[in-house]
């Protein structure tokens, strides 16, 4: 019994500690695309190494959902979690997520997480995204902007949209990430 007791004393003690060990960009509460469903990114996404990137439907790097998709399918059961956030920022975007999520699952494929769509740079940014934009020290310049997290939750680099999935140095970046 008394062992009983204790087991449950720490189990109450240590909820809140694992609730502070969330890393902070994980610290966020995100609609699934083109749904009500809610997603704790701590919960879901703790201990994963993790690519966010800001989308769009309507742009010259659109294809670039095919080669995430891949990334995501060829690295997911390593831990890789590749997370998609619509953005009309730079005019690109679909005003009707039901249109963007067409255009994501029918497609491209894609079958990594897709979240509401959000502002990614300037005053209207995101609180995630300005958390993403401090820790590395660069915002957007265009959709499909990149940002490698650990599974510490540091920003390891980011990416600029000319990168592709593909690219021979991000993958070695991502294959680093999931490895430590």
């Amino acid at each position: 019994m008394k062992l009983k007791a204790a087991l449950f004393a720490f189990a109450i003690a240590a909820t809140p500690a694992l609730a502070n060990d969330c890393p902070d960009v994980l610290k966020f509460l995100k609609r699934k695309l083109n749904s009500q469903e809610t997603v704790n990114l701590c919960k879901a996404y703790s201990g994963k190494t993790l690519l966010f990137v800001n989308t769009a439907s309507y742009c010259g790097f659109t294809p670039q959902f095919e080669g995430l998709e891949k990334l995501y399918s060829d690295y997911k059961d390593e831990g890789l979690v590749v997370l998609g956030f619509p953005s009309h920022d730079f005019n690109q975007e679909d005003k009707d997520e039901g249109k963007t999520a067409e255009l994501c699952e029918l497609t491209y494929g894609v079958q990594f997480p897709m979240f509401e769509p959000l502002s990614v740079r300037g005053d209207d940014a995101d609180p995630l995204y300005r958390m993403l934009a401090k820790k590395s020290g660069t915002t957007p310049k265009w959709n499909f902007y990149k940002y490698l997290v650990n599974k510490e939750g540091d920003v390891v680099e980011s990416y600029s949209s000319f990168t592709k999935p593909d690219d021979k140095e991000f993958i070695e970046d991502i294959e680093r990430a999931i490895r430590l």
